[in-house]
């Protein structure tokens, strides 16, 4: 069963950043299109940023220009580095394939914006 391994959450000023990490255990994950979903209190998950094997990426309109998505295949590793974050940038984020695999989601790492 693989397992997704997401960290580098926390809490963070308005303005600030972070960056982070989603490790998977299977290193047929370097194959596939690999994005980053997040969850707000109420809301439904939607994914915000997305990157192809080839390294193509893509962004939900919220997130343009201030989140970049990047991946090391060596270290089956997906990373999403954050600035500039707002308060409604709080949720917890998670890491998948697209489209996702249901046994695969992990526990994901939380993001709270706030003064």
């Amino acid at each position: 069963q693989v397992q997704l391994v997401e960290s580098g959450g926390g809490l963070v000023q308005p303005g600030g950043s972070l960056r982070l990490s989603c490790a998977a255990s299977e290193g047929i994950f370097r194959l596939y299109t690999m994005g980053w979903y997040r969850q707000a209190p109420g809301k439904q998950r939607e994914l915000v940023a997305s990157i192809t094997s080839g390294r193509s990426t893509n962004y939900v309109d919220s997130v343009k220009g201030r989140f970049t998505i990047s991946r090391d295949s060596a270290k089956n590793t997906v990373y999403l580095q954050m600035n500039s974050l707002k308060p409604e940038d709080t949720a917890v984020y998670y890491c998948n394939k697209i489209p996702p695999r249901s046994g695969a989601w992990g526990q994901g790492t939380q993001v709270t914006v706030s003064s």
